[in-house]
């Protein structure tokens, strides 16, 4: 009997074990093993994730839980590809702009935010790092909503594509055409999933702690999520006026659309589903199928619309005044 567990054991290693011995996590590596690797061949993937109040019924990690299923998802598609690894960071726990800024209030308990340049400066130093080593593949798994965001990410991959040749990609900021999402089969998930009831309670924009994310992290950490998301009245937006209006009002809680009719199952799909469209469309990036220089981009699209710029222009001047406040703090003890 206890042969013919051990062999099961072994035989388990063998089938699924396989790929993890692919995928390396650079803060147990010393400095020869990460020279050895193939760097022509070996996908980073940096992981981030926002320190950002989710209302009263999520962690402030919410963010940085479903972006490291998402990069353990991802890396576990690239190393079956043959001859590739894929190095991991730690999880960078760092963002710009929690959603309580868009109803400019800049002090809510759980958001710890950095600016937005200082965002752009973090991914454009590791690039250079990675660069210098010469690894050519990184992707940025970062998923949070703010545009801002999204924009330093981008603009991140633009510098080490232009300085080292290489592919440094956000790929949460990506948005595909329909023409794109037409030839790699991606798709959102289907509106049956849903009663029309349900989602005329949801509404049309649930982008924050809502009836999606909850329903993620009743998946994902369901003992983070604390059990008031069911008596959680409905804050439902059907367009961008009404999304606004509700950061903005007295005693706001943090969160939009309709927490209570949250599940795990509905999360389990949605997040299989995210992963299946990332994972889609960074192999064809790794396939040279798509060149995601055009592939239309979220943070554009955002700061495109007049709504955008007006309900952010709060959040801007907020940044400038930090940035002045410390740089005076800065000059007056002669640091420079």
């Amino acid at each position: 009997m206890m042969k013919q567990i051990l062999l099961t054991v072994v035989l388990s290693l063998l089938l699924y074990g396989s790929t993890d011995a692919q995928i390396y996590r650079v803060a147990q590596m010393n400095a020869e093993q990460i020279r050895a690797l193939d760097k022509q061949k070996t996908v980073v993937i940096l992981t981030g994730g926002i320190i950002e109040q989710h209302g009263p019924h999520l962690p402030t990690f919410s963010d940085g839980y479903s972006n490291e299923w998402l990069a353990q998802k991802l890396a576990e598609e690239i190393v079956r590809r043959p001859g590739f690894a894929v190095l991991l960071f730690p999880t960078i726990p760092l963002g710009h702009e929690g959603a309580n800024e868009i109803g400019a209030q800049f002090v809510f308990p759980g958001t710890y935010s950095i600016r937005r340049s200082t965002l752009r400066a973090i991914f454009m130093d590791l690039g250079t790092e990675l660069g210098e080593q010469g690894f050519k593949w990184v992707f940025v798994v970062h998923g949070h909503g703010a545009p801002f965001h999204n924009l330093m990410l981008d603009e991140a991959g633009e510098y080490f594509r232009d300085a080292y040749g290489g592919r440094l990609v956000n790929l949460f900021g990506l948005q595909p055409n329909k023409e794109q999402l037409a030839a790699l089969n991606l798709s959102p998930l289907p509106e049956s999933l849903v009663s029309a009831e349900e989602k005329k309670e949801i509404g049309n924009i649930d982008v924050h702690s809502g009836f999606d994310e909850t329903s993620r992290l009743l998946f994902l950490r369901p003992d983070l999520v604390s059990p008031v998301y069911k008596q959680l009245p409905s804050l439902t937006a059907n367009n961008f006026e009404e999304f606004f209006k509700a950061p903005r009002t007295p005693g706001w809680l943090g969160y939009q659309s309709s927490p209570r009719l949250a599940s795990a199952a509905y999360g389990a799909l949605s997040m299989q589903n995210r992963a299946r469209n990332w994972n889609a469309l960074a192999a064809a990036i790794l396939d040279s199928k798509l060149d995601e220089r055009n592939i239309p981009r979220y943070a554009k699209t955002m700061l495109a619309m007049p709504q955008f710029a007006e309900a952010l222009a709060p959040s801007t001047r907020n940044e400038q005044e930090r940035e002045r406040k410390q740089r005076e703090w800065l000059k007056k003890n002669g640091i420079e």
